[in-house]
């Protein structure tokens, strides 16, 4: 991983900054873990022995925006909670992502009320949206899979793409 080629057994190794600097981002994500709903418990279950996020380098959560930098918003957001959104995301420092968890996240949920924002999205940019009511905790890994794949193709000075969509389940129940 991020090892672009190798010359002879002299032990050097030549890549670009962009490279180098995009896996470390990837390998030490620090998510500031924001659960509102049903879907918070498939987030700790992402984070039990079974599945165990540790080993993508995300066993460090963090309760303070100030040291994260990926904000998994699970669950549904009420119009009174966006602001508070609103302002975690503002102290997170650059470069930040968002991941929306669960239907709610994404789109408000099954039902249009009036008082739940109709997707996180109106609030913050998203960068992956995890689709399920709940996701399981094998579709959050993935999108946190698709983050580090977007990481890695992000530029240094700017990281302006379209967000992502995992909309078909990983794991088929019979």
């Amino acid at each position: 991983m991020g090892i672009e080629e190798k010359a002879g057994n002299l032990g050097i190794v030549t890549t670009t900054l962009e490279t180098v600097v995009n896996w470390g981002r990837t390998n030490a994500m620090w998510p500031l873990l924001f659960g509102l709903a049903c879907c918070a418990i498939e987030m700790m279950g992402a984070q039990a022995s079974n599945y165990d996020l540790s080993r993508f380098g995300m066993e460090l959560n963090r309760a303070s925006p100030r040291q994260a930098d990926l904000m998994i918003v699970a669950g549904r957001v009420s119009r009174k909670m966006a602001p508070v959104v609103r302002r975690l995301y503002d102290q997170m420092p650059e470069p930040k992502w968002v991941i929306a968890m669960g239907d709610c996240a994404a789109c408000g949920g099954i039902f249009n009320n009036y008082a739940i924002v109709q997707g996180v999205d109106e609030v913050v940019p998203v960068d992956v949206y995890v689709a399920g009511c709940p996701p399981r905790p094998e579709a959050l890994i993935d999108g946190i899979m698709m983050l580090h794949q977007k990481v890695m193709r992000e530029k240094i000075s700017g990281r302006k793409e379209s967000p992502i969509r995992i909309d078909q389940p990983l794991v088929q129940v019979k």
